[in-house]
């Protein structure tokens, strides 16, 4: 009878804030799926402005994630630039982050999140339901005003209701 060999044990991955230090690889990590086409590029003074907008995931000390949360109104919110490490995809880190996205909202008091996407799946999955992008004229007048892809956007807009 032929043994089989015990799998080794994933290592641990944990969820935090994102400081200064995690900006390069949240920088790499969002340049990696936008050269890809699967999110749009990020540039390091941007992240460096917002990093206090985000939450990491972390596996034996390297950023292998990310996630952010940026406050439109006092009841609507975007989780924005998820990126999760090629290869470490399908072991639950994305939904992790977008999760602590929302615990957040919620501690605010913020009772609508949205994204906008290329993983509609992904976010349906999350409880997500697909909006028209006119029913988010915050997002449209203060970002996708100046994005290069204004007259030929892809993205799917997202929303959920957080709840109590």
């Amino acid at each position: 009878m032929a043994i089989s060999p015990v799998p080794a044990p994933q290592p641990q991955v944990t969820e935090r804030r994102a400081t200064v230090r995690d900006v390069p690889a949240m920088f790499r990590l969002i340049n990696h799926w936008a050269d890809q086409r699967q999110m749009l590029p990020k540039a390091l003074h941007t992240l460096c402005n917002t990093v206090r907008d985000f939450w990491v995931a972390e596996e034996s000390g390297e950023v292998v994630g990310c996630c952010g949360l940026r406050i439109y109104t006092e009841d609507l919110a975007e989780v924005c630039s998820l990126a999760v490490a090629p290869g470490k995809q399908g072991r639950g880190i994305g939904q992790s982050l977008v999760k602590c996205c929302h615990g957040e909202a919620r501690a605010m008091g913020i009772r609508r999140v949205f994204a906008l996407t290329y993983q509609v799946a992904f976010f349906e999955r999350l409880g997500y339901r697909i909006v028209d992008m006119d029913s988010l004229p915050e997002k449209v007048w203060r970002d996708c005003v100046n994005c290069p892809f204004l007259d030929n956007c892809n993205e799917t807009a997202m929303i959920r209701e957080l709840g109590a």
